[in-house]
């Protein structure tokens, strides 16, 4: 019997992915979708793609009906406020905002500047990213899917924060590169064609809120680790590439590091290792991953140092949202982990 699932949201680009994935999901029937401004009209309207799949309607957020899974797309800090009406309407929530992301309740003050209204709460929800909290979100009800450049950030560097082999005394350095679409789709001055034409635009160069998932996720028994992020804005419409400076604490040969990585992600059905010893693809590139659920992970040792450098790539929109969310969904529901999310992409693109 088919999961009857709701998306509160679905005007956006992460929504419009997320439905894109749920029409293909062999278990998942999609039966409601909102949006207060678009209420009434065909879905097809703002996600050209899916002409003649799908005949839904947007419907107003109030009018929702209750429903196995209830998948959330709403904007930072409106999904914390109204939790107990959407647990009214599924037993299960997947929440692609960052409203439960972050296990210190002290730290939304931090870095998204409000006072978290649900704390006692927290402890209820878990981190959405598989790889990290697969044993927890089979049996969550509320699961908070990660942000986009804090996924491909920690998936770079969690197998050297694990193995201990980081010299954790000197900052890890990441620099995320990110498309337009991470900005959403409403149009803002940044987004103007003729400002963004052609830009590679220092969008958050220190202080970014996804440092925050960073820290958290990146903890050890020592702490939280010394990290320094930024974020650039590129001339790309999809993707993410996180490029990360570590420091070892020893020195290391690529068959340590294989090694290093091969024992976190072998078994991951969407981790792939990329370090080709020639050729324009040696090295993870976002490009190739538009619209697939995979991370790229790739590294290169400086041989005049202990410098490491690490590169992720991702889709935001993907492994860095709706394909994430559903790769959790499936966790929970006992399904194959893959399913919906076997798209390889295209060559060339």
């Amino acid at each position: 019997m088919a999961i009857d699932a709701a998306i509160l949201g679905g005007s956006g680009y992460a929504g419009g992915e997320l439905l894109r994935l749920l029409l293909d999901h062999p278990e998942v029937n999609v039966t409601q979708i909102t949006s207060r401004a678009r209420a009434k009209r065909f879905v097809h309207t703002v996600h050209p793609n899916l002409r003649k799949r799908t005949q839904l309607k947007f419907i107003a957020p109030e009018d929702l009906q209750p429903c196995d899974v209830l998948f959330a797309c709403t904007p930072h800090g409106a999904t914390a406020p109204q939790v107990d009406n959407l647990k009214s309407i599924a037993p299960i929530v997947v929440d692609l905002s960052a409203d439960f992301r972050l296990r210190d309740a002290a730290a939304y003050d931090t870095w998204y500047g409000w006072e978290h209204p649900r704390p006692e709460l927290i402890s209820d929800t878990v981190y959405g990213m598989p790889e990290l909290h697969r044993e927890e979100i089979k049996h969550s009800n509320y699961i908070a899917s990660p942000g986009c450049t804090a996924t491909a950030s920690i998936l770079g560097l969690v197998p050297l924060v694990h193995a201990g082999v980081v010299d954790t005394s000197i900052p890890m350095i990441i620099e995320a590169k990110t498309g337009s679409s991470g900005a959403g789709a409403a149009p803002t001055g940044g987004s103007h064609h003729p400002e963004r034409a052609g830009s590679m635009r220092s969008y958050k160069p220190t202080g970014h809120r996804h440092s925050a998932e960073i820290l958290q996720e990146l903890s050890c028994s020592s702490g939280p680790p010394n990290v320094s992020f930024s974020v650039t804005s590129v001339e790309a419409v999809r993707g993410i590439l996180a490029t990360s400076h570590v420091h070892l604490t020893e020195d290391l040969e690529d068959k340590d590091l294989w090694k290093i990585f091969r024992g976190q992600f072998g078994q991951e059905p969407f981790i792939r290792l990329v370090k080709e010893k020639g050729g324009i693809h040696r090295y993870p590139d976002p490009k190739i991953l538009s619209g697939t659920n995979y991370c790229d992970v790739g590294w290169e040792i400086d041989p005049h140092g202990k410098r490491l450098v690490v590169m992720a790539a991702i889709d935001n929109l993907m492994k860095g949202a709706a394909g994430q969310a559903v790769q959790a969904f499936n966790i929970r529901m006992g399904f194959e982990e893959t399913t919906g999310l076997e798209f390889t992409g295209l060559h060339p693109i």
